[in-house]
């Protein structure tokens, strides 16, 4: 639209040709002033008028070919020429153009990968609104990457380890029961886990014994693990569910239960280059430098952390598939976590550390509070996604869709 009312403005302006128009023509900073604007500053030398006498020749000129050009209304404002499209030719227009296989298209990635790790919820707890939000901020990027010719590795970084399976476990121990998980199912282990962080307020052995549980899992203790891998399953079929309502697939799954393993051989290599400190029993990369908290390897007890499996699986995911970047969606406040993952790779002497990249949102609030599962404040995004397919259902019933 914006090329053919500059195609027919060259040729009843002589002075200015398409090329100079399309370039002038800019959108106005508010809705009210239209779809598009020709600010005649730089045409009053040329024509040698008035700026505002040329926006009201342009009113004229563009009045006379109203419907030819699809315009609704066209005004002058001062020294400027505003623009009122027809909004829903423009709309039609816009999705037919999006309907075509090549629209946005390149192969500016041809040969190369990139990996996005998104979504990535939490074993054990409902997938809610704010999983909901990472799962479509990283497939959008997933799906553009991929019309630009990369390859692109979906990757699921599932929530799967951790000292929260050792409340679980208690959880499950004081307060359900086998019958009662497999009946309910995710909805269990979320009521007894919600349980279990309201009654550890008030009794603080409840966290001694979680702990102990966690340190068993990661001893391979036969039943704890059992146990952990029962939860997992279940959890998976209700995140299926989900991502089968949005039509997302990944190609990982690989969760943080897997990179454990690879811990050791990160602690040795960090080891081997001298960036190991000791912190209070704990071992750490000191980032004082870079005016960041330290960055925390193992427990005390020697276990693993959040911090040491991200980074082996950094290591993991560039060996493995070689990527040109590495891109994970979720929130802002996890932005200090990745300053120090990336830091770490950085300061270990990887020259493609600038290659990973965190791209965050904002958070998700109810009432203004934020949504926390461990107090039961959540809102589900089955039911959002539910509703939002009724609504829309019922605001097209009956409509003349405007791309038939």
């Amino acid at each position: 639209m914006k090329k053919k009312i500059c195609q027919y403005l060259s040729n009843v302006l002589v002075e200015m040709s398409e090329e100079e128009l399309l370039k002038l023509v800019e959108i106005p900073p508010e809705e009210k002033m239209g779809d598009l604007a020709v600010p005649c500053f730089a045409m009053a030398k040329k024509m040698r008028k008035n700026p505002m006498q040329i926006a009201t020749e342009l009113v004229e000129k563009l009045d006379e070919q109203k419907d030819e050009l699809e315009i609704e209304k066209v005004e002058s404002v001062g020294a400027y020429c505003n623009i009122h499209l027809k909004r829903d030719l423009f709309v039609k227009k816009c999705f037919e153009s999006l309907q075509k296989d090549k629209y946005g298209v390149s192969q500016i990635g041809a040969g190369k990968t990139v990996c996005m790790d998104y979504s990535s919820p939490n074993i054990e707890k409902n997938f809610h609104v704010g999983h909901l939000r990472t799962t479509v901020i990283g497939n959008s990027l997933y799906k553009i990457y991929q019309k630009l010719g990369y390859d692109v590795v979906r990757i699921n970084h599932l929530g799967d380890w951790g000292t929260q399976f050792g409340k679980l476990i208690v959880a499950y121990k004081l307060w359900s029961s086998e019958e009662l998980v497999k009946e309910k199912g995710i909805e269990e282990l979320l009521r007894i886990y919600v349980k279990f962080n309201a009654e550890s307020e008030k009794n603080e052995d409840l966290i001694v014994e979680a702990r102990e549980w966690f340190v068993k899992m990661e001893q391979n203790d036969p039943e704890a693990l059992e146990i952990w891998n029962w939860f997992k399953e279940i959890s998976m079929v209700e995140f299926e569910r989900i991502y089968d309502l949005l039509g997302i697939s990944f190609d990982s799954y690989l969760g943080e239960s897997f990179y454990r393993d690879e811990v050791p051989a990160l602690v040795d290599e960090l080891k081997e280059k001298g960036l190991l400190v000791e912190s209070q029993g704990a071992q750490v990369i000191d980032l004082e430098e870079y005016h960041m908290p330290p960055c925390l390897i193992t427990k005390c007890d020697g276990g693993s952390i959040y911090h040491s499996r991200d980074i082996a699986a950094i290591l993991y995911r560039k060996e493995q598939y070689r990527f040109e970047k590495c891109f994970y969606v979720t929130g802002l406040e996890q932005s200090l976590h990745f300053k120090q993952i990336f830091k770490a790779i950085e300061v270990m002497g990887y020259d493609w550390a600038d290659g990973l990249v965190h791209v965050p949102y904002g958070l998700v609030s109810l009432a203004r509070e934020k949504l926390s599962t461990r107090g039961g404040h959540i809102v589900y995004a089955e039911d959002i996604l539910k509703e939002a397919i009724e609504r829309a259902y019922h605001a097209n019933y009956g409509k003349e869709s405007v791309i038939s």
